[in-house]
């Protein structure tokens, strides 16, 4: 058999194949047999070195044409291939109308978040943030918390079982301390962050929620500094009817410490004049003592507060654990 015969069987091979390929894998598959770099008729085209001189220009003109063909019916089948397999497998009426796709929302209590970073960010807070599996030494020692005081017994605190004592930070003040261990002053910056506590979970109270705190060191920070931000703050978030009253309370890592209530239209909705919304007072000198800064060359405020308690005034929500229910019923309302 001489190579053009053979050549001419290739190509009908080929050619049958392409036709016979039920998909664009089978398709490629066709192709390879033929035209790939151990095709068939790849094979047979290294042979024309072996034809005599005088052969070789005809032979060179039946290769080019074959080739030619089989690309022309492989471009043709990939076509039809294409086509069918972009139309639906079931009936499906084009005239009908479209079904809108629902789109997800943000988690109120992530909305809330946002809204305060963003309002203390508008008075130049930054956002910094740590680690939720916290050493006593962070959490405790450095913002001036005796061994002895409650709220380092284990009834509040969740302990991890491993070496060095580890436990699941009980507010977000550690990494006030951590900020102030690396950076010079003066430092302003809020953090926000899930905190744990041995609670059982309630209406009002769970083992797991938010805080955010902010921390403001320079020199000549007065307590004044720190009640128009908070006041400024709050107006923002919950309203231009917001008042707060601030009263004497103990922390043991401000000195003054003040407990912050507030009333509005709300709160006098709920039968209640004033409502607990958040804590604060100036820095310690001994935790400044404890992370390096000199007590005599600086001063600076630290405030704290519960963003469910800010997400469940806003929103008029009665129980926390609707937070973290994963309820889509709760969640579409927002």
């Amino acid at each position: 058999m001489t190579l053009l015969e053979e050549l001419e069987l290739a190509k009908q091979a080929a050619l049958a194949a392409v036709t016979a390929a039920p998909d664009l894998a089978s398709l490629d598959h066709a192709k390879g047999s033929a035209t790939g770099p151990e095709g068939r008729f790849t094979v047979l085209m290294r042979r024309l070195g072996s034809l005599a001189k005088e052969e070789r220009p005809a032979a060179g003109k039946a290769f080019n044409a074959a080739k030619a063909e089989i690309e022309a019916a492989l471009a043709a089948r990939r076509g039809e291939l294409e086509l069918r397999a972009a139309v639906p497998r079931e009936p499906f009426d084009f005239t009908a109308p479209g079904r809108r796709r629902g789109t997800g929302r943000l988690h109120p209590l992530t909305r809330v978040t946002d809204d305060i970073v963003r309002a203390f960010r508008r008075h130049g807070f930054a956002v910094a943030d740590g680690p939720e599996i916290e050493d006593e030494r962070h959490c405790f020692d450095a913002l001036n918390t005796p061994a002895e005081h409650p709220a380092r017994d284990a009834q509040d605190t969740f302990f991890v079982a491993a070496a060095g004592r580890p436990l699941l930070r009980t507010h977000t003040s550690s990494v006030q301390v951590r900020v102030m261990e690396t950076m010079a002053p003066p430092i302003r910056i809020v953090v926000p962050g899930r905190v744990f506590r041995r609670d059982n979970a309630d209406a009002t109270h769970n083992p797991t929620f938010h805080q955010i705190e902010g921390l403001y060191v320079d020199r000549n920070v007065t307590m004044g500094d720190l009640k128009g931000t908070v006041e400024a703050v709050f107006h923002e978030l919950l309203g231009d009817d917001v008042r707060l009253r601030f009263r004497p309370h103990y922390f043991s890592y401000t000195e003054p410490s003040l407990e912050i209530d507030f009333t509005n239209a709300l709160v006098r909705k709920l039968g209640k004049e004033w409502l607990e919304i958040a804590g604060c007072g100036m820095v310690h000198p001994k935790v400044f003592e404890n992370v390096g800064y000199d007590p005599e060359a600086w001063s600076g405020w630290a405030f704290g507060f519960g963003i469910e308690r800010i997400a469940m005034l806003r929103y008029g929500v009665t129980d926390i654990r609707a937070f973290y229910e994963n309820d889509v019923r709760f969640l579409r309302q927002f």
